[in-house]
């Protein structure tokens, strides 16, 4: 999400540095981001664009999901059985919040299935109703992000 801020961030992985693996297909989406070792510098560009990409790993996928919901217009995703190694359904509870997601199966031709996503339009949050809040719910606030000079 850090491809849409203005500026300058930096991500260092110290665990797994070779964890930056979906920054090519960020790339394709219009991304700019440069690896220096175990860090990834992003300059921040105004939108993302949709495009095919392709999942190398778990965590790539989120990513690259969550690129896609932001950018302009449709994306597709590859390779998404890596998603479902770690997040159940994704595609159905990213539905319940509005988003445009559709998840193709395995066939001879798209081999292993993929996630067609165009960009989403994210009205506010409902709150559940009691029955279904657990003991911890908070109410939804609105967050606000300001740059530390400000």
């Amino acid at each position: 999400l850090l491809c849409t801020v203005p500026g300058l961030s930096i991500i260092t992985d110290k665990v797994f540095p070779d964890r930056f693996m979906h920054v090519a297909e960020l790339a394709r989406m219009g991304a700019v981001i440069r690896r220096e070792g175990a860090s990834a510098i992003i300059s921040g560009v105004p939108a993302l664009s949709g495009a095919t990409v392709m999942a190398s790993d778990l965590r790539a996928s989120a990513a690259l999901v969550l690129a896609a919901l932001a950018a302009r217009g449709d994306s597709v995703i590859r390779r998404i059985y890596h998603l479902d190694r770690g997040y159940d359904r994704l595609e159905y509870k990213l539905k319940d919040l509005g988003a445009a997601i559709v998840r193709t199966e395995d066939t001879p031709q798209n081999l292993p299935g993929s996630l067609q996503v165009s960009s989403a339009e994210l009205g506010p949050l409902e709150e559940p109703p009691q029955e279904l809040r657990g003991p911890n719910w908070l109410k939804p606030r609105e967050l606000k992000l300001v740059k530390p000079d400000e």
